[in-house]
């Protein structure tokens, strides 16, 4: 792999403690969630997945939109993530991706969401891993 980009996050206290990135930009408080018996009030794991897989995911979406010349007026992704168990009692992810391209007809529409989906580095990393649907609003 030819390396573009290099980050490290030092994690301590797991999911009831502190993220510092390499670079200082990214230091916060991570707590578990109400709803899985946690105090809230800091953000988790599963948001912070969200987050970067819904930024990535929009930069793949505008990239495909750009090299087949498709100008939509606006573009959002919004992550959904879900942590859940399998059958075994493993914990698991799924994610829902809702994908807006407003002015884009819905059939070109879902075809761009899926090329991004080819061309994403968090699908390709998750993809037989993680349950993605892509959700074309």
């Amino acid at each position: 792999m030819k390396e573009l980009y290099k980050t490290s996050v030092k994690a301590v206290g797991g999911r009831n403690g502190r993220l510092e990135s390499d670079d200082g930009q990214l230091a916060i408080n991570v707590l578990h969630p109400k709803e899985l018996g946690g105090p809230g009030g800091a953000t988790n794991p599963e948001q912070l997945f969200a987050g970067g897989f819904a930024a990535c995911f929009e930069s793949a979406l505008n990239l495909v939109c750009r090299e087949r010349k498709v100008k939509p007026d606006s573009t959002s992704v919004t992550a959904h993530v879900t942590l859940g168990k399998d059958e075994e009692d493993h914990f698991k992810l799924a994610v829902t991706l809702d994908i807006s391209l407003a002015g884009v007809e819905q059939g070109q529409a879902r075809e761009l969401a899926e090329a991004a989906h080819e061309v994403c580095p968090y699908s390709r990393a998750t993809r037989g891993n993680i349950d993605v649907q892509l959700n074309v609003v």
